[in-house]
């Protein structure tokens, strides 16, 4: 059974109890948000040293990295050691988004990740059966469940599925500035418009469903038209697709499979309140996995801290999961540092909301730091600051005055110094 039919029956698993006790919420609460579809806990049966996270309403904002191989840069080393650098700094989930010319380099790359990671880890199952079905054009539902039941029997967690890009989406995106930049979107698009036919992810959903629920992998709706520019930002084809992702969101609670929402990207500041409440609205509630959103489009090179600003407020406003930006969205594949920095900018963030939304440990947390400061203490600020790592680095630069002010004041003109009950 999976963790939301378990709930479903009134039981406890020591999943939750985990999680209850990470989050400072009581298990009995955290069941009934599960039963509700409200909370998921991705943890495939199969990924044995797991440490469980859960994500949704009343706990704290969660943090997903990307990592993976290009065909321009086919490393399974390299992407081991981006995974580490995200575990460390933050990080609370990882998603494997590698894409290459050959399955077995896809498989590589995962299964070198799965081996080390005690995180859950995400997949789009629809880029290695693209590869394995010869083209995208031969690709079949057939072909798509095979590897869906591959990956899910090997123990990944959760998985992007694009099933809410419809027929009816074709003449929708055509009215943009941007049609797709959904790469699993794009996908679909095509197929549809070279075959004349309804997409299988669509009319088969009930059969991933099948997969997902024997393993207990949790189905991460796909937001394959989410706007890749502001000028597209909540038009009609990114609302049709969530009405589609509501549907569905419902059908796989139905059938005992815990579900999230995938969120849009580029949304200006003004409209993020509102694409929260739309989902929550049409999908009864199903955690929030917003890409930024980003409310920007010029911000090239800094996206990740765009990202930040509006992760933060759409945190604010009731999204569950963020989903980490690097300074090198919209120009390549990041590196190792790239991914530390998106880490901890998009965890930055998801504190940010934390704190605004009242959670006790990110309020307690603000205080230590704060009475560390105030006794200039500075090996327990890096204990308490978001990416002590760095904290340390810049304190080695500056020498620690002689009564442990610090060069910006100097020990004489110290605010602290100056006046301190």
């Amino acid at each position: 059974m999976t963790q939301l039919e378990i709930a479903k029956k009134g039981i406890i698993t020591r999943q939750m109890q985990y999680v209850s006790k990470q989050e400072g919420l009581n298990a009995k609460i955290l069941r009934k948000l599960i039963t509700q579809g409200e909370v998921v806990i991705p943890v495939n049966k199969n990924h044995k040293n797991l440490k469980p996270v859960a994500i949704g309403k009343d706990l704290t904002v969660k943090v997903n990295a990307n990592i993976g191989a290009s065909p321009v840069a086919l490393d399974a080393k390299i992407e081991l050691k981006k995974f580490k650098v995200a575990q460390s700094a933050g990080a609370d989930t990882i998603m494997d988004l590698t894409i290459a010319r050959k399955a077995n380099d896809i498989n590589k790359v995962r299964q070198t990740i799965f081996k080390n990671c005690s995180l859950p880890l995400g997949t789009v199952p629809i880029y290695q059966a693209v590869i394995e079905a010869g083209g995208l054009e031969n690709l079949t539902i057939k072909d798509y469940l095979k590897v869906y039941e591959e990956q899910a029997r090997e123990g990944v967690d959760f998985t992007t599925v694009h099933a809410g890009v419809t027929k009816a989406a074709l003449n929708l995106v055509k009215k943009r500035l941007m049609p797709v930049v959904s790469r699993g979107g794009s996908f679909m698009l095509r197929w549809m418009a070279r075959n004349n036919k309804e997409s299988f992810l669509y009319e088969y959903f009930d059969e991933i469903l099948e997969i997902a629920r024997e393993f207990d992998v949790t189905i991460s709706l796909g937001d394959g038209l989410r706007p890749g520019s502001i000028a597209d930002a909540t038009d009609k084809a990114q609302i049709y697709e969530l009405r589609v992702l509501g549907e569905l969101a419902l059908r796989a609670r139905d059938k005992g499979v815990q579900v999230m929402i995938e969120g849009p990207g580029h949304i200006p500041l003004n409209e993020i309140e509102e694409n929260v409440k739309l989902e929550k609205k049409i999908c009864e509630g199903a955690p929030f996995y917003v890409l930024g959103p980003l409310p920007i489009d010029t911000a090239v090179g800094y996206d990740h801290i765009a990202c930040s600003i509006g992760g933060a407020l759409a945190a604010y406003y009731g999204a569950d999961f963020l989903c980490y930006v690097t300074p090198q969205e919209h120009i390549g594949l990041p590196d190792i540092e790239d991914v530390r920095e998106g880490v901890v900018i998009t965890k930055i963030a998801a504190s940010v909301a934390d704190l605004a939304r009242g959670n006790k440990k990110a309020i307690l947390k603000s205080k230590l730091i704060s009475e560390a400061r105030k006794d200039f203490d500075w090996r327990r600020m890096s204990e308490y600051a978001l990416d002590g790592k760095k904290f340390k680095e810049l304190i080695k630069k500056e020498p620690r005055l002689r009564k442990g002010g610090c060069s910006m004041c100097g020990d004489d003109f110290c605010a602290l110094k100056v006046f301190n009950l």
